[in-house]
């Protein structure tokens, strides 16, 4: 399954994937540090520092070719578990921090990630994308889909 990309607007990017699994497993996998370390990143290890509660703070640094990869935001609304928002910042590039917002839907036992992503400018649009945004999504859905088999 891959992920399928849109960009709706000059500021927007919108990402969607399916799991063939129920929407509180995948939603806990995207909120709780001992299921967000098994996935996220692609799958490299990761460090996770979360606050997963309206205005709680996250920090999550990727350990990947012998270099560190540092993420960060804050949780601004949480609706559990159909969805929640929060903000996004790359730690080398502070300063361009977008919104996220998550929403999981469920049909049939498989859960529907849609995350659309918000950025100040369309450059910062243009700059995620082309920092290989999609390939890396890509990458850690598909070690979520392997997490997601063995906690089956």
């Amino acid at each position: 399954m891959s992920i399928a990309v849109e960009t709706p607007t000059d500021k927007t990017i919108v990402m969607s994937r399916s799991f063939a699994a129920p929407r509180e497993v995948v939603f806990a996998c995207h909120t709780q540090p001992e299921h967000i370390r098994q996935w996220w990143g692609r799958g490299n290890p990761l460090d996770v520092e979360i606050d997963f509660r309206v205005g709680g703070k996250w920090r999550f640094v990727e350990h990947a070719d012998g270099n560190e990869h540092a993420f960060r935001g804050e949780i601004r609304a949480i609706d559990a578990p159909n969805g929640f928002t929060w903000t996004f910042e790359y730690e080398p590039m502070a300063g361009h921090i977008l919104t996220e917002q998550y929403v999981f839907t469920e049909e049939n036992g498989r859960t529907t990630v849609t995350s659309t992503s918000t950025f100040d400018s369309q450059e910062d649009r243009d700059g995620m994308i082309q920092s290989g945004m999609e390939s890396g999504a890509e990458q850690s859905y598909a070690a979520l889909d392997s997490y997601l088999l063995k906690i089956a």
